[in-house]
């Protein structure tokens, strides 16, 4: 088994998060799209001028039926936060 915390988060995703979804009865040929940019950007506008700001990407969308998006799932790399306890003697 990997060191969990030296696993990308495309890793995360292959050996994870698309496991999980097969257990869980997700067709992925036809219920989950991979790496899918969600959103055309933020429109920002000054004046008479609007610029579009960056494209949001999910990981996975969970589809109920086509064109019917019902969950969006982001990885994220693992890390570890430690955390000190300190007791009152």
């Amino acid at each position: 088994m990997t060191n969990k915390r030296e696993l990308s988060e495309q890793d995360i995703c292959t050996q994870y998060i698309l496991p999980a979804l097969v257990r869980a009865g997700w067709d992925i040929s036809k219920q989950v799209r991979e790496q899918v940019y969600f959103t055309d950007g933020r429109i920002y506008v000054k004046g008479n001028r609007t610029q579009r700001g960056k494209a949001k990407k999910a990981d996975y969308i969970l589809y109920y039926k086509p064109n019917i998006p019902i969950a969006v799932i982001e990885a994220k790399k693992i890390f570890i936060l430690l955390v000190l306890v300190c007791s009152r003697l």
